[in-house]
């Protein structure tokens, strides 16, 4: 792991840990669960079929060929350094929700597996959000570490986030990290689980920008002033992370030697016979976290348009 970089500096040694793999406790359930409440996460290794992963990295790097992002052939997704995405698809929010309804893509996110793994850990039943986050991150980019409580947060009794790389993904091309422990830090986690929570898009918006106040602006000054490490590992094709909203994460940058675009994405999943009729979330048109639906996300502008933290 000595390739790791956070906010363009290297990640020392000392702070950086292997991530605790589950795929021996599939076969136990009770064991997984446990796992998942010890860890704040599970991660499975090769347990979505690869060929479906790789036809869904296909599928969306095509999208991102046809308005001059990547580079053929598209499979290795190595950025062009150019777009003209504004110029053929000048309704980003709707190229993007395109992008991010297509079949072979959902064919991972909203697949009878995931379904399996996300019903495990609850014991019951799954269901996914419709709403989903699509991660294309070229060079330079990266997400900031924070916790998705409350933003996902809803009529649901449990919400649980299904990260999966869209293709191999070592350190160095910035993957998913979680900070060890973030689900104990109380501190924390007290004043955004009291947040009041609604459906309303503008009343939600209030509450999420009283949580950016736990976000960790500064990575390798949180970490240190935490005592704990930032987790990770090389991911391949048909790995899924699960983890709470409660847990922190975010990801390296991505410095990769060859432009490659990190592609990942991440779904929410809640108990089958919980409340489904969130806006935001669920429905042919969902609204999005704060109402802008699929033009809200960073990754509907033009790839390699700086990913700027909030605020």
């Amino acid at each position: 792991m000595l390739d790791g970089i956070t906010q363009q500096h290297p990640v020392p040694d000392e702070l950086l840990g292997p991530l605790a793999e589950s795929t021996c406790l599939l076969l136990e359930p009770d064991k997984l669960r446990r796992s998942f409440a010890d860890n704040g996460y599970v991660l499975l290794r090769d347990v979505v079929p690869r060929d479906d992963v790789m036809a869904a990295r296909r599928e969306v790097f095509t999208r991102l060929a046809e308005v001059n992002e990547i580079l053929p052939p598209v499979d290795a997704g190595i950025a062009t350094g150019t777009s003209r995405r504004r110029e053929l698809a000048p309704d980003l929010g709707a190229f993007w929700k395109s992008v991010s309804e297509g079949s072979a893509l959902r064919r991972v996110t909203h697949g009878l597996r995931l379904r399996e793994l996300a019903g495990l850990l609850f014991d019951a039943p799954a269901r996914p959000h419709d709403y989903l986050f699509l991660r294309p991150a070229p060079v330079g980019n990266a997400t900031n570490l924070h916790y998705d409580y409350p933003f996902f947060a809803g009529g649901a009794s449990q919400i649980v986030t299904c990260w999966l790389p869209l293709g191999e993904i070592p350190v160095c091309e910035g993957p998913l990290v979680v900070v060890e422990d973030s689900h104990c830090f109380e501190d924390l986690i007290g004043p955004i689980r009291s947040a009041p929570l609604s459906s309303d898009p503008k009343a939600f918006a209030a509450a999420q920008d009283a949580a950016y106040q736990s976000n960790a602006t500064d990575t390798l000054e949180f970490v240190r002033s935490r005592q704990t490490h930032l987790l990770t590992t090389h991911f391949q094709l048909g790995d899924v992370m699960i983890f709470g909203g409660f847990t922190m994460h975010g990801s390296l940058d991505n410095h990769s030697p060859l432009g490659r675009v990190r592609l990942s994405v991440d779904v929410r999943y809640q108990p089958a016979a919980d409340s489904a009729d969130d806006p935001r979330f669920f429905g042919p048109h969902p609204l999005g976290a704060k109402g802008g639906s699929y033009g809200e996300q960073k990754a509907a502008q033009p790839l390699g348009t700086p990913w700027v933290a909030r605020q």
